[in-house]
């Protein structure tokens, strides 16, 4: 006997600003499913989404949702006015005797239910929000990017309650692991048709590009046939007017058909260009430490980042990722032990708060306005590596339309608005990449364009992020914070770093481990002599620690005189003189770190 289903949409249609964002709609979805909603931003998964819920309501075609059955979804912005805490807004609704579930959610998800409303963060408000929908546990589950500001442990938590659930569920997503984990069936939503699949995520894009490829010999097709139907209309109608009208007329319809075709979005014209080669030392920290006020985050962190390293920082929500990735990149001092940073570092940040961008900014005024891609006297135009772009153009480039252009840019969505902060990111030669949690709200195929450009990348890149996909695609060292202070370096990403933790390695919550390196420490003065070397190798060893330093010295007092714009019209002599300098300065300072580490490497081994 067939089941009712739990959710069935029949010919929907939605348009927007004249615009047909869906036509003629169908889906159901049945107990039991557990569907994977994909597509580009911009789609409008989040739409279909509302309308499934019935916050939305279509131009035309019906939502039915059979009696007896219930459907809940995660708000985005949950609203919790007339609420005095996270705890009583995730309760509500709940019988007295369930309340526990609510419990039980916020510790999976990681957030204190005592939490004042009026005090918690954004974050803390999404948790809420999606610990009340799992403790309501309706007949089906509709979850937009639920892993947004959740930490790896957390999400495992949802893995394994929506995997072990009853509630059949439609989700969201960028993180590969979660769809690959949970989805049973796809549903694809592109260019306003919805396409299902009864296969999980994973062999999701064999298809896709199996469809993108049925398509392109279509059209090829069409195109072909109008191309002789129009020589024939050209070479023979004359002579034959009458009797073929009715190949005429399909001639028209062939030309209707392709202009309604839609073409496929693009992937986003994004590039990054490395800068002026950093020196071999990037960063270095020896014995790091710090905290807030009686809590350590972490301890005895030590690192050495080289050029071209890929570092990824992974832990849990309130470990000090970001703290520390501050402190490596020098924005802020630790409590304890000694930070250096390498030579000629130029710096590009990605900012998970994205705190560059003005909302009340249109997406024009956010471009050049921002001081590393304003050119002088144009209003219409900005510096992009160095090239003068047109502000549309290279709009353009991040798949934003004219029209968004003079929009603000809180009416972007998530996904537009990473995209926007990485067309701002990637406007500039840099040779250091920090990304703080970029991957939230891209799409799937952003997210690879991001992924193959880190990899071409010609710098180094620092990463913090939950998705352990993204890790392992990118790291080739992972340095896990663990909690109570703790720290380790590990080769590789994120599966690396599992295989090699073991599943039972727990240190006794007052261990003060050191992280592990990849490569030896420098001592400034060695304590005892280096064994493998010969005495004069044992004396430059020892010597090179004052020779970098002076270097370093000098090559921040050229660039400091560089640094003056009229310096070249003024004096032209000492402008050449001190590039020339700086030049060799720079040579001499790689050479003399390369050697560096050669023997000290050579003293380690020894």
């Amino acid at each position: 006997m067939a089941r009712a289903p739990l959710l069935q949409l029949s010919g929907i249609g939605l348009t927007f600003g004249g615009t047909p964002q869906f036509e003629g709609v169908d889906l159901v979805v049945q107990p039991g499913d557990r569907i994977a909603l994909v597509g580009r931003n911009g789609s409008g998964k989040s739409t279909l989404l509302k309308i499934m819920a019935g916050l939305v309501q279509p131009d035309t075609g019906e939502r039915t949702v059979p009696q007896g059955f219930s459907v809940g979804y995660m708000e985005q912005e949950p609203d919790m006015a007339g609420f005095d805490t996270l705890g009583a807004f995730a309760a509500s609704g709940l019988a007295p005797e369930e309340a526990y579930r609510v419990e039980a959610a916020a510790e999976g998800l990681k957030f204190d239910p005592a939490t004042p409303v009026a005090s918690a963060s954004g974050g803390e408000r999404r948790r809420a929000a999606l610990a009340k929908i799992m403790a309501e546990a309706p007949d089906l589950l509709l979850l937009d990017e639920p892993t947004n500001h959740l930490d790896i442990d957390a999400i495992r938590w949802l893995e394994e309650t929506l995997a072990n659930g009853a509630s059949a569920f439609v989700i969201i997503s960028h993180d590969r692991a979660v769809l690959r984990r949970l989805a049973t069936a796809t549903l694809w939503l592109d260019r306003g048709v919805i396409r299902r699949m009864d296969k999980g995520f994973d062999a999701f894009e064999d298809w896709r590009d199996t469809v993108w490829e049925e398509e392109d010999t279509a059209r090829h097709k069409l195109d072909r046939k109008i191309k002789a139907e129009s020589r024939w209309a050209v070479e023979g109608i004359s002579a034959r007017r009458k009797r073929n009208q009715g190949r005429v007329r399909a001639l028209q319809n062939l030309r209707a058909e392709r202009k309604s075709q839609i073409q496929r979005q693009g992937t986003a014209a994004m590039a990054l260009e490395a800068g002026p080669r950093s020196g071999r030392l990037v960063a270095e920290l020896e014995g790091v430490a710090h905290g807030f006020g009686d809590r350590t985050l972490f301890r005895d962190v030590s690192l050495r980042l080289m050029r071209g390293d890929r570092l990824a920082l992974v832990g849990p929500n309130g470990v000090g990722k970001t703290t520390l990735l501050k402190i490596i990149t020098g924005e802020l001092a630790p409590d304890a032990g000694r930070v250096r940073l390498g030579t000629g570092l130029e710096m590009a940040v990605f900012d998970q708060t994205r705190s560059a961008l003005d909302p009340d900014q249109s997406l024009w005024d956010s471009l050049t306005g921002s001081p590393e891609m304003r050119v002088s006297g144009r209003a219409d135009q900005v510096m992009v590596r160095g090239t003068p772009r047109h502000v549309v153009g290279y709009l353009k480039d991040f798949l934003f339309t004219e029209a968004q252009a003079r929009a603000p840019v809180r009416s972007l969505s998530g996904g537009e608005k990473a995209r926007l902060l990485l067309a701002r990111l990637m406007a500039k030669p840099s040779n250091l990449l920090v990304l703080d949690e970029p991957t939230n709200d891209l799409d799937l195929e952003t997210l690879d364009l991001l992924q193959e450009l880190i990899g071409e990348y010609d710098g180094t890149v620092i990463v913090v992020s939950h998705d352990r996909d993204f890790i392992d695609r990118m790291a080739s060292v992972t340095l896990a914070l663990e909690g109570d202070g703790r720290a380790a370096l590990y080769p590789g990403g994120w599966s690396d770093y599992q295989s090699q933790r073991g599943p039972a390695r727990e240190a006794p919550r007052d261990a003060k481990p050191k992280a592990r390196n990849t490569a030896p420490d420098r001592p400034e003065k060695p304590a005892a002599k280096p064994r493998g070397l010969t005495f004069t190798e044992r004396h430059r060893l020892e010597e090179l620690p004052g020779l970098i330093d002076r270097l370093e010295a000098e090559i921040a007092k050229l660039s400091g005189l560089l640094s003056d714009p009229d310096l070249y019209t003024r004096e032209p002599a000492k402008f050449a003189k001190a590039t020339e300098a700086l030049t060799e300065r720079q040579a001499r300072l790689s050479a003399a770190e390369e050697e560096w580490l050669t023997l000290a490497e050579k003293s380690e081994a020894g």
